[in-house]
């Protein structure tokens, strides 16, 4: 069998796999890691778990520890063009090879009483190549939950819960409540936790299991600060230390709140598990690598992607448009999967744009475009919909005009799918 045949054959086996699962639990996901020798033991961790922001905060720390001199893994979710992009080893996507090499040890043990999910399997296959690739630390970015999510069995140094908002009702529960006791399911004993999280019902929650496991948090905006400078810099006021001029390569005001959470982490894991001097600190948050996310592609015509998978996220990309974009006339290309606020996420960013095209991922959980377009046309006079975002794309930069801009949102598939449109094109 040919590598890439292999390849292609380990990835068909895996997306037959349940996709998700409903509160299954850490079994089957500590029995295969003991089955693979606990590879998750050999090399410090650090757990990030939340609704919006986490894959953001967890590529900066990542960033960080690589410019620091580490050997330093990331798992993150979902991918946007290749599986490979969830595994990461000092910022570049494991080999085909060592995907396959990876799904042959996980399918090689035994799987318990029940087959393995997608999310459980690829979980093993991250920290097995991690520990097989001797990394010094591992970044893993939570799935969907946090206390039952697979990503759960490891014993981190330090966990961080971004932020929270109402999402996978069927799997988190219907209230922030809720959802929060999941998120910071996370939290282990004397274990520091970080936190963006702002409801004080979300933080009564999370202090309350961090107080009963013994384990120190520290609050953005109350142990830890940050504030944006007119040059376009900010400053960090930290727990015990002030970093002025710091400039983050992701784009969005938002993104300066989740840079703050992964400084909090720098200067928690620099008193007791790393070196992380502030050259390292200033030179990891200018080399953070994030794609899909506030992504310019082109600058002629301005092309730029945003996953803005639900409703937090799309006022974010909201408030970029109308504070950084003034001067552009906005196409918005936009599909969204059945299971998001679509109604509220359409009302917040259709305003914002000239003209807006209405899509659907190939995925299988894409929103009817017939069902966006009845909803969009409420807003807005000047929509149109093409259903496959590869024409969408294509249709809305062959319109574009020199003072235009062409955003596509909606979904992190939408912007799979776009990305291998562009490189088509010659854009990315």
């Amino acid at each position: 069998m040919t590598s890439k045949t292999a390849y292609n054959q380990c990835l068909k086996t895996m997306y037959g796999l349940k996709r998700f699962g409903i509160k299954l639990g850490l079994t089957t996901i500590r029995g295969i890691l003991k089955g693979l020798g606990n590879p998750q033991n050999t090399y410090a961790c650090i757990h990030v778990a939340g609704t919006n922001g986490k894959g953001s905060v967890a590529s900066a720390v990542a960033s960080i520890l690589k410019a620091a001199g580490y050997k330093t893994g990331l798992y993150t979710s979902p991918h946007l063009v290749r599986f490979n992009e969830r595994i990461t080893i000092n910022n570049r996507p494991i080999s085909n090879k060592h995907v396959v090499d990876a799904h042959e040890a996980v399918n090689r043990v035994h799987h318990g009483n029940r087959e393995p999910t997608f999310f459980e399997f690829s979980t093993a296959m991250a920290l097995y190549e991690f520990g097989r690739q001797k990394v010094d630390w591992a970044v893993i970015e939570t799935g969907m939950g946090g206390r039952l999510d697979a990503t759960n069995i490891i014993k981190p140094a330090l966990s961080i819960v971004t932020n929270i908002s109402v999402e996978h009702k069927e799997y988190l529960g219907n209230s922030i409540h809720e959802i929060a006791y999941e998120k910071a399911g996370i939290i282990k004993r004397r274990t520091p936790v970080v936190t963006g999280v702002r409801q004080q019902q979300a933080i009564e929650v999370i202090g309350k299991i961090a107080d009963a496991k013994s384990a120190p948090l520290y609050r953005l905006g109350k142990d830890f600060k940050v504030r944006r400078n007119p040059s376009g810099t900010f400053t960090y006021y930290g727990i015990t230390q002030t970093w002025r001029e710091l400039k983050n390569a992701l784009l969005g005001n938002h993104q300066v709140e989740n840079a703050a959470m992964a400084l909090a982490a720098c200067e928690i894991l620099s008193a007791k598990k790393a070196q992380l001097p502030i050259r390292s600190i200033r030179s990891g948050l200018r080399e953070i690598k994030w794609p899909g996310r506030l992504e310019a592609v082109s600058t002629d015509p301005f092309i730029f992607l945003d996953g803005a998978h639900n409703l937090i996220a799309a006022r974010n990309l909201a408030k970029y448009i109308s504070s950084s974009l003034k001067n552009y006339r906005l196409t918005l290309v936009i599909g969204i999967l059945n299971d998001k606020p679509y109604k509220a996420m359409l009302r917040t960013l259709v305003p914002v744009a000239r003209r807006v095209i209405v899509t659907c991922p190939k995925i299988d959980r894409g929103l009817a475009p017939e069902i966006l377009y009845t909803a969009a046309k409420d807003i807005h006079s000047e929509v149109i919909i093409i259903p496959d975002v590869e024409t969408a794309v294509g249709h809305a930069i062959q319109s574009a005009g020199s003072c235009d801009a062409v955003c596509i949102a909606g979904s992190l598939y939408v912007v799979g799918e776009a990305k291998e449109a562009l490189a088509k094109m010659g854009y990315a």
